[in-house]
Protein backbone atom coordinates (compact mmCIF):
# COMPACT_ATOMS: atom_id res chain seq x y z
CA UNK A 1 0.00 0.00 0.00
CA UNK A 2 1.09 3.74 -0.35
CA UNK A 3 0.68 6.24 2.15
CA UNK A 4 -2.30 7.35 1.12
CA UNK A 5 -4.12 3.69 1.15
CA UNK A 6 -2.27 2.63 4.54
CA UNK A 7 -4.30 5.86 5.72
CA UNK A 8 -7.90 5.01 4.01
CA UNK A 9 -8.21 1.47 2.52
CA UNK A 10 -10.41 1.57 -0.85
CA UNK A 11 -11.76 -1.97 -1.23
CA UNK A 12 -13.60 -1.35 -4.42
CA UNK A 13 -15.28 -2.16 -6.18
CA UNK A 14 -14.00 -0.70 -9.34
CA UNK A 15 -15.38 1.23 -12.13
CA UNK A 16 -18.84 1.85 -12.31
CA UNK A 17 -19.06 2.57 -8.56
CA UNK A 18 -21.48 5.31 -7.44
CA UNK A 19 -21.48 5.86 -3.59
CA UNK A 20 -18.42 4.96 -1.12
CA UNK A 21 -19.33 4.13 2.22
CA UNK A 22 -16.80 5.47 4.64
CA UNK A 23 -16.41 3.37 7.64
CA UNK A 24 -14.66 4.81 11.07
CA UNK A 25 -13.76 2.15 13.23
CA UNK A 26 -14.40 2.47 17.33
CA UNK A 27 -12.22 2.96 20.13
CA UNK A 28 -9.06 0.49 19.68
CA UNK A 29 -10.18 -0.78 16.69
CA UNK A 30 -8.45 -1.34 13.26
CA UNK A 31 -9.71 -1.25 9.64
CA UNK A 32 -9.35 -5.08 9.99
CA UNK A 33 -12.41 -5.37 12.04
CA UNK A 34 -14.52 -4.06 8.72
CA UNK A 35 -12.88 -5.73 5.77
CA UNK A 36 -15.75 -8.46 5.43
CA UNK A 37 -17.94 -5.57 4.81
CA UNK A 38 -17.26 -4.98 1.16
CA UNK A 39 -18.65 -8.57 0.19
CA UNK A 40 -21.98 -7.52 1.85
CA UNK A 41 -22.28 -4.18 -0.41
CA UNK A 42 -24.17 -4.07 -3.42
CA UNK A 43 -23.52 -3.04 -6.94
CA UNK A 44 -22.74 0.34 -7.11
CA UNK A 45 -21.27 0.50 -3.54
CA UNK A 46 -17.59 0.98 -2.77
CA UNK A 47 -16.14 0.71 0.98
CA UNK A 48 -13.81 2.78 2.46
CA UNK A 49 -12.07 2.53 5.83
CA UNK A 50 -10.18 4.83 7.93
CA UNK A 51 -7.13 3.45 9.69
CA UNK A 52 -6.24 5.50 12.86
CA UNK A 53 -2.07 5.71 13.75
CA UNK A 54 -0.74 2.99 15.87
CA UNK A 55 -2.15 0.38 13.75
CA UNK A 56 -2.04 -2.05 11.03
CA UNK A 57 0.68 -0.33 8.71
CA UNK A 58 0.51 2.47 10.87
CA UNK A 59 1.50 0.73 13.85
CA UNK A 60 4.96 3.04 14.20
CA UNK A 61 3.17 6.17 14.43
CA UNK A 62 2.90 7.87 17.35
CA UNK A 63 -0.31 7.40 19.30
CA UNK A 64 -3.20 9.48 18.59
CA UNK A 65 -3.64 12.32 20.95
CA UNK A 66 -6.72 14.20 20.00
CA UNK A 67 -9.10 14.19 17.79
CA UNK A 68 -7.02 15.88 14.99
CA UNK A 69 -4.53 13.45 15.24
CA UNK A 70 -7.54 10.65 14.40
CA UNK A 71 -9.72 12.54 11.61
CA UNK A 72 -7.03 14.88 9.72
CA UNK A 73 -4.87 12.11 7.97
CA UNK A 74 -8.43 10.53 6.67
CA UNK A 75 -10.06 14.18 5.05
CA UNK A 76 -6.34 14.72 3.74
CA UNK A 77 -6.04 10.86 1.96
CA UNK A 78 -9.61 10.53 0.80
CA UNK A 79 -9.44 8.81 -2.80
CA UNK A 80 -10.72 11.40 -5.55
CA UNK A 81 -13.37 9.08 -6.43
CA UNK A 82 -14.78 10.00 -3.21
CA UNK A 83 -17.37 12.27 -4.39
CA UNK A 84 -20.72 10.57 -3.42
CA UNK A 85 -20.13 9.39 0.14
CA UNK A 86 -22.00 8.56 3.02
CA UNK A 87 -19.26 8.52 6.27
CA UNK A 88 -20.10 5.45 9.03
CA UNK A 89 -19.06 5.62 12.51
CA UNK A 90 -19.04 3.01 15.15
CA UNK A 91 -18.99 3.85 19.11
CA UNK A 92 -16.00 6.24 19.27
CA UNK A 93 -15.69 6.23 15.32
CA UNK A 94 -19.91 7.80 14.90
CA UNK A 95 -17.75 10.99 16.49
CA UNK A 96 -14.63 10.91 14.00
CA UNK A 97 -17.48 10.65 11.40
CA UNK A 98 -19.42 13.38 12.39
CA UNK A 99 -15.78 15.71 12.34
CA UNK A 100 -15.01 14.11 8.99
CA UNK A 101 -18.74 15.45 7.82
CA UNK A 102 -18.25 19.26 9.29
CA UNK A 103 -15.19 19.08 7.91
CA UNK A 104 -15.61 17.67 4.41
CA UNK A 105 -18.53 20.50 4.30
CA UNK A 106 -16.49 23.21 5.59
CA UNK A 107 -14.53 22.45 2.85
CA UNK A 108 -17.14 22.33 0.16
CA UNK A 109 -17.14 18.62 -0.18
CA UNK A 110 -20.86 17.91 0.90
CA UNK A 111 -21.84 14.09 1.70
CA UNK A 112 -24.75 12.20 1.08
CA UNK A 113 -25.56 11.02 4.84
CA UNK A 114 -23.87 10.11 7.95
CA UNK A 115 -24.52 7.14 10.08
CA UNK A 116 -24.22 6.89 13.56
CA UNK A 117 -23.53 3.65 15.20
CA UNK A 118 -24.12 2.82 19.20
CA UNK A 119 -22.80 6.86 19.64
CA UNK A 120 -23.61 9.74 21.69
CA UNK A 121 -24.61 12.94 19.81
CA UNK A 122 -21.60 14.96 19.61
CA UNK A 123 -22.70 17.50 21.92
CA UNK A 124 -23.07 15.10 25.03
CA UNK A 125 -20.33 14.41 27.43
CA UNK A 126 -19.56 10.33 27.55
CA UNK A 127 -22.38 8.52 28.83
CA UNK A 128 -19.78 6.01 29.94
CA UNK A 129 -16.40 7.38 30.48
CA UNK A 130 -13.70 4.66 30.87
CA UNK A 131 -11.08 6.48 32.78
CA UNK A 132 -7.65 4.48 30.77
CA UNK A 133 -4.83 6.59 32.79
CA UNK A 134 -6.48 4.91 36.22
CA UNK A 135 -6.46 1.19 34.76
CA UNK A 136 -4.41 -1.46 35.16
CA UNK A 137 -4.00 -3.66 31.65
CA UNK A 138 -6.13 -6.25 33.45
CA UNK A 139 -8.99 -3.97 34.41
CA UNK A 140 -9.18 -2.50 31.12
CA UNK A 141 -9.04 -5.88 29.55
CA UNK A 142 -12.14 -6.44 31.55
CA UNK A 143 -13.75 -3.50 29.92
CA UNK A 144 -13.00 -4.57 26.62
CA UNK A 145 -14.31 -7.65 27.77
CA UNK A 146 -18.07 -6.14 28.60
CA UNK A 147 -18.45 -4.13 26.13
CA UNK A 148 -17.63 -6.49 23.23
CA UNK A 149 -15.86 -5.92 19.28
CA UNK A 150 -12.47 -7.52 20.28
CA UNK A 151 -11.47 -10.65 19.62
CA UNK A 152 -11.01 -13.00 22.63
CA UNK A 153 -8.10 -14.80 21.10
CA UNK A 154 -6.26 -10.72 21.47
CA UNK A 155 -6.91 -10.67 24.73
CA UNK A 156 -6.44 -14.50 26.17
CA UNK A 157 -3.10 -13.63 24.04
CA UNK A 158 -0.25 -11.80 26.18
CA UNK A 159 2.03 -10.46 23.41
CA UNK A 160 -1.29 -9.85 20.96
CA UNK A 161 -2.78 -7.90 23.97
CA UNK A 162 0.17 -6.16 24.85
CA UNK A 163 0.22 -5.12 21.26
CA UNK A 164 -2.85 -3.26 21.16
CA UNK A 165 -2.73 -2.02 24.75
CA UNK A 166 -1.60 1.53 23.80
CA UNK A 167 -3.85 2.19 20.96
CA UNK A 168 -7.09 1.47 23.34
CA UNK A 169 -5.72 3.36 26.21
CA UNK A 170 -5.14 6.60 23.36
CA UNK A 171 -8.21 6.16 22.02
CA UNK A 172 -10.54 5.91 25.43
CA UNK A 173 -8.93 8.82 26.45
CA UNK A 174 -9.82 11.02 23.41
CA UNK A 175 -13.47 9.27 23.63
CA UNK A 176 -13.98 9.92 27.64
CA UNK A 177 -13.63 14.05 26.70
CA UNK A 178 -14.92 14.79 23.70
CA UNK A 179 -17.28 17.00 23.33
CA UNK A 180 -18.16 19.22 20.49
CA UNK A 181 -19.08 23.08 21.68
CA UNK A 182 -19.60 24.42 18.95
CA UNK A 183 -23.28 25.32 17.23
CA UNK A 184 -26.28 23.22 16.95
CA UNK A 185 -27.55 21.72 13.60
CA UNK A 186 -24.25 22.48 12.35
CA UNK A 187 -24.36 19.87 9.91
CA UNK A 188 -25.98 20.29 6.34
CA UNK A 189 -26.79 16.20 4.94
CA UNK A 190 -29.17 14.02 7.02
CA UNK A 191 -27.89 11.77 9.63
CA UNK A 192 -29.22 7.98 10.88
CA UNK A 193 -28.48 7.23 14.45
CA UNK A 194 -28.41 3.53 15.18
CA UNK A 195 -28.22 1.38 18.24
CA UNK A 196 -28.47 -1.73 20.08
CA UNK A 197 -31.75 -1.93 22.47
CA UNK A 198 -29.48 -3.57 24.96
CA UNK A 199 -26.48 -0.76 24.57
CA UNK A 200 -24.95 -0.75 28.65
CA UNK A 201 -22.43 1.76 27.18
CA UNK A 202 -24.80 4.96 24.77
CA UNK A 203 -28.68 5.03 26.31
CA UNK A 204 -31.04 5.43 23.18
CA UNK A 205 -31.85 8.84 24.48
CA UNK A 206 -28.34 9.56 23.34
CA UNK A 207 -29.08 8.24 20.14
CA UNK A 208 -32.11 10.08 19.30
CA UNK A 209 -29.87 13.84 20.66
CA UNK A 210 -28.47 14.00 16.96
CA UNK A 211 -31.50 15.86 15.75
CA UNK A 212 -29.52 18.46 17.54
CA UNK A 213 -26.57 17.90 15.10
CA UNK A 214 -28.10 18.45 11.56
CA UNK A 215 -30.38 20.43 10.17
CA UNK A 216 -31.48 18.48 7.65
CA UNK A 217 -33.51 14.66 8.22
CA UNK A 218 -32.37 12.88 11.82
CA UNK A 219 -33.33 9.22 11.68
CA UNK A 220 -32.71 6.82 15.29
CA UNK A 221 -33.43 2.99 13.80
CA UNK A 222 -33.04 0.74 17.13
CA UNK A 223 -31.97 -2.80 16.09
CA UNK A 224 -31.43 -6.27 19.24
CA UNK A 225 -28.16 -6.26 20.94
CA UNK A 226 -26.31 -4.78 22.83
CA UNK A 227 -22.91 -2.15 22.02
CA UNK A 228 -21.65 -4.56 19.32
CA UNK A 229 -24.89 -5.44 18.15
CA UNK A 230 -24.49 -5.32 14.72
CA UNK A 231 -21.25 -8.14 15.14
CA UNK A 232 -23.00 -11.18 14.13
CA UNK A 233 -24.79 -9.78 11.25
CA UNK A 234 -23.96 -6.23 10.01
CA UNK A 235 -26.53 -6.58 7.32
CA UNK A 236 -29.49 -4.49 9.48
CA UNK A 237 -27.07 -1.71 9.69
CA UNK A 238 -25.79 -1.82 6.16
CA UNK A 239 -29.15 -1.95 4.61
CA UNK A 240 -29.73 1.86 6.82
CA UNK A 241 -26.51 3.41 5.12
CA UNK A 242 -27.27 1.85 2.01
CA UNK A 243 -30.39 3.39 1.87
CA UNK A 244 -29.38 6.84 3.01
CA UNK A 245 -27.07 6.79 -0.21
CA UNK A 246 -30.03 5.64 -2.69
CA UNK A 247 -32.36 8.03 -1.23
CA UNK A 248 -30.17 11.18 -0.53
CA UNK A 249 -28.27 10.18 -3.98
CA UNK A 250 -31.71 10.15 -6.10
CA UNK A 251 -32.70 13.56 -4.19
CA UNK A 252 -29.04 15.74 -5.15
CA UNK A 253 -29.12 14.08 -8.92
Amino acid sequence: MNVSQDVVWDLGPGPGRRVNLLVLPHAGGSAHAYLDWADLLPAGFGLLIGQYPGRGARYAEPLPESVDDLVDPIVAHLPPTADELIVLGHSMGGLMAFEIVRRLEELGRPVLGLVASACRAPHLPNPSPVHPETLSDDELVAVLRTRGGTPEEVLDHPQLRSMVMGTVRADFAIDDTYRFTGPTRVLRCPVAAVGGDSDPVVPLGDLARWAEASCSKVTTHVLPGGHFYFQDDPSALLSIAVMAGRVQGEETR
